[in-house]
């Protein structure tokens, strides 16, 4: 069995040819599909978190929406750069929207990618401490984040408040009882996924990661997710964590299918540069019709090897399109993977 959800990047443009033109298209849509794969009996909506774009860039009104319309799926991110947010804002926002959900939150964290703005986050008021990089203060945020959603008091109480207060120092509200656990770190190298483990948190690895070997990125997430275990078990954690990994996966079951995706069957991984210093390599498609698709993801190492599969989606084609999508993969290749 395999968790599956979809991840939505958000994009939308004013084009004819989208049928996702605006932020509020966007907005509503998202929510119309996250109901529409619940129905379907899919396990999670997760969104993808970029600024200074005409992407997703405001996740906890969106994911508050979704909780109230829905009842059961995950709802999460994958993920939020935790160099534009202030993490006792964040832990409130958060705190919030997963009490709505009644716990449903899976909070997808990281450093984020290369943005459309130089330094972007200099623009919200954020800059790295002397010595430090953007890389460095992202996890700086992201552990004082996780420090404060624990529920434990830190701040020491007015002696004169203007309402009474509980004994002892304060903590934030509202605190959300089990919302630590479900913090996931985007982890794009094998040393980050180590670092996530050993805080305690879930794992997810994208579609692209840093080259470390050179053998293909199905391989390459494989020995992360095993590197991440092992130190998760060095930690000494009571639970078991979850790990997640994204693909791209069409299965052509109509003319239309072949039409948008036919010709990425024969797709395959990629080297690039994410910035000047740092090789990547970016994950193949998957699109076929479904029985050789059923093939092809069973090789894939790090599929197998994840609890939680996400599915991206091309949210500029509607939600009754990505929906049928989202039933192909539930209906012709899941049951025959022992996904379901």
């Amino acid at each position: 069995m395999k968790k599956l959800g979809f991840l939505s990047f958000g994009h939308w443009a004013p084009n004819p040819q989208s049928r996702t033109r605006t932020a509020s298209d966007f907005l509503h849509q998202s929510i119309d599909l996250a109901v529409a794969a619940e129905e379907l009996g899919l396990d999670g909506a997760y969104f993808r978190v970029h600024h200074f774009a005409r992407q997703a860039s405001s996740p906890f009104p969106l994911l508050t929406a979704i909780g109230t319309r829905t009842s059961r799926i995950e709802i999460g991110t994958g993920v939020i750069d935790m160099r534009y947010e202030n993490p006792m804002y964040m832990a409130e926002d958060a705190g919030a929207a997963d009490l709505i959900a009644n716990g449903r939150l899976q909070l997808g964290i990281s450093r984020g990618s290369p943005e459309q703005v130089i330094d972007g986050w200099s623009y919200f008021g954020y800059a790295p401490a002397e010595g430090e990089t953007d890389a460095d203060m992202a996890r700086r945020h992201a552990e004082t984040f996780l420090t404060v959603i624990e529920g434990k008091g830190f701040a020491r109480p007015n002696p004169r408040p203007m309402f009474p207060n509980p004994p002892g120092l304060l903590r934030l509200e509202p605190h959300s009882e089990g919302l630590r656990d479900r913090i996931w770190w985007g982890s794009g190298s094998n040393a980050t996924s180590v670092w996530a483990a050993k805080l305690g948190m879930n794992l997810q690895s994208s579609t692209l990661k840093d080259d470390e070997t050179g053998e293909p990125l199905h391989v390459q997430q494989r020995k992360q997710i095993e590197a991440f275990r092992e130190a998760w078990k060095e930690a000494g954690h009571q639970r078991e964590p979850r790990v997640s990994v994204s693909r791209s996966i069409f299965a052509l079951t109509t003319d239309l299918d072949r039409a948008y995706f036919g010709n990425d069957h024969n797709s395959q991984d990629q080297i690039g540069m994410i910035d000047e210093t740092t090789r990547a390599i970016f994950g193949r498609s998957y699109a076929a019709e479904p029985d050789i698709l059923v093939k092809e993801l069973a090789q894939d190492e790090a599929i197998q090897s994840a609890d939680t599969l996400l599915l991206t989606i091309p949210s500029q084609l509607g939600v009754d399109y990505n929906a049928h999508l989202l039933e192909n993969i539930l209906k012709h290749v899941a049951p025959d993977l022992g996904w379901r």
